[in-house]
């Protein structure tokens, strides 16, 4: 059986700021339909990473590649068009305009030549309302605000409107930070329906050890810039992922730590 191939694949990627070191030599692979959690403390390098692979800063050395292909981002257009969609968490919608232009946010379909054109509303309300229902969430109507939407469904929707626009690759950040207990359930059934898909690479950016457990099939640790564990879900026990998303730090000598203070 042929052996599967990585859909990106990160080698010893460094990125500096003047004196600073961010990242300091990072590797990893993320392989089709993977649910790969990206963690560590703060500080510890992951959103230096994605703002890396988002084409937001420019690497100082390693290397990225594509599906086998060597790419070089000089901006996030460059990234996007790459094939990665980063969903961060300000989501970037505009809370006073309709669901609809929010999904197509400059790429509208336009009837008629595009210099002279008009919307076509209709066409874009169903494209919208469609890939919505594709990952869980049933919008009755296209044209309310997206203020009125919950928390959950605008996660939904970007992260629809990533994979509408060609995401193979889709970098998810803290998506349940803010929200509810329900509206996290909301976001979690979502992407594991992108995963169903089986051809979309998540990355997931997240403090919360359950929810990586519940996504995650394999997992990745940084800390202070660079690789301090990686490995499959089914490897890894729980006090392992607490471990390593403290930074390596055995729990024992931090329980000794704060008895001292």
């Amino acid at each position: 059986m042929e052996e599967q191939k990585p859909l990106i694949e990160i080698n010893n990627l460094v990125k500096r700021f003047g004196q600073f070191t961010a990242l300091n030599g990072v590797s990893l692979k993320i392989y089709p339909g993977e649910g790969h959690a990206l963690l560590g403390d703060n500080g510890a390098g992951k959103s230096t990473l994605i703002k890396v692979l988002s084409g937001v800063h420019h690497p100082s050395a390693g290397e990225i590649k594509i599906e086998g292909e060597k790419v070089n981002f000089l901006s996030p257009k460059d990234s996007s068009e790459a094939g990665i969609g980063t969903v961060y968490q300000d989501l970037a919608l505009n809370p006073l305009t309709t669901v609809t232009r929010n999904f197509f946010l400059g790429r509208e379909v336009i009837k008629g030549f595009r210099l002279f054109g008009l919307m076509d509303f209709k066409k874009m309300n169903q494209i919208t309302t469609n890939e919505m229902a594709k990952i869980g969430i049933d919008i009755k109507n296209p044209n309310q605000p997206v203020g009125t939407m919950s928390g959950g469904q605008r996660q939904t929707l970007a992260i629809a409107r990533a994979i509408y626009f060609g995401a193979k690759i889709l970098i998810l950040d803290e998506p349940t930070s803010a929200l509810r207990q329900k509206q996290q359930m909301e976001v979690l059934k979502t992407i594991k329906k992108v995963q169903k898909l089986g051809n979309i690479a998540i990355i997931l950016i997240t403090h919360n050890e359950i929810h990586a457990r519940l996504i995650a099939d394999r997992f990745t640790f940084l800390s202070l810039g660079e690789v301090i564990g990686q490995g499959e879900a089914a490897d890894l026990e729980g006090e392992d992922i607490k471990r390593l998303m403290a930074g390596g730090a055995e729990i024992g000598d931090l329980e000794k730590e704060l008895a001292f203070q």
